[in-house]
């Protein structure tokens, strides 16, 4: 039966208060019964990302997953990503590029980073994605309340424009995290050793010092932590990048 899209309010807020205090196994079944194969993963294969991934391939090897290649990602990270999809058995990898017309008005130099962040995270990653979901009706985050900012109140069920969004490690804090790694015996990203404990495009993310926030390292000295995939936007709207943006 094809999903209302009417009912998403209504549904996210049932599916929060059964769910809030679930472990992720359980969050995870619930969104793949309700939603079966449109349903999907985003994972930016970063220092964090084995863990959700495990759980997905432990469930469900072949849903989608997507991977946003934006063009300025570290060599580090796609290795990590080949290898790890290989290790875990995951068959809906997908890899997710900024088209190139949009790159051509916005980004022709590659060096739209340098004077407006938004405007790259929009051209390299909210672009590719909002086309790639525009078939699903609800897909799946790796984001946690210790990473702080606006992640404190995360919830582990909420309503992303007309689609649902389920964050199935909200509840876990690094020490979860890492049990977990440990049990499985999961490759840890290799820019973690490093002092990379949060990682994303080589231009905007730095090593962080001990005892600093886990984000600490993305778009340092600047007042940005999110790269915008987790705004909410228009139903069905994609907006146009030769305007502003």
């Amino acid at each position: 039966m094809a999903y209302d899209h009417a009912e998403t309010p209504s549904l996210t807020a049932r599916l929060d208060a059964d769910l809030r205090h679930a472990d992720p196994v359980t969050i995870l079944e619930a969104a793949i019964q309700a939603f079966g194969d449109r349903l999907a993963l985003v994972s930016s294969f970063g220092a964090e990302s084995a863990v959700l991934l495990h759980l997905v391939a432990r469930l469900k090897p072949d849903m989608a997953v997507m991977f946003l290649d934006t063009g300025m990602l570290f060599g580090q990270t796609l290795d990590y990503r080949r290898s790890l999809t290989a290790r875990l058995g995951l068959t809906g990898v997908k890899d997710l590029r900024p088209a190139f017309a949009d790159l051509a008005t916005a980004d022709p130099d590659a060096r739209l980073w340098q004077s407006d962040t938004d405007a790259c995270c929009h051209v390299r990653k909210v672009l590719p994605l909002d086309r790639a979901l525009a078939g699903y009706d609800a897909w799946i985050t790796g984001r946690k309340r210790f990473h702080g900012g606006d992640r404190l109140s995360l919830p582990v069920v909420e309503a992303a424009d007309h689609q649902v969004k389920f964050n199935p490690l909200a509840n876990w804090g690094k020490a979860e995290l890492d049990a977990y790694m440990a049990q499985h015996q999961l490759p840890a990203h290799p820019l973690v050793a490093q002092g990379f404990p949060s990682i994303g495009c080589w231009p905007c993310t730095q090593a962080v010092e001990d005892g600093k926030d886990v984000r600490a390292g993305r778009w340092a000295g600047s007042e940005k932590s999110e790269c915008g995939i987790h705004v909410a936007r228009a139903p069905g709207v994609v907006p146009n990048v030769g305007g502003d943006i």
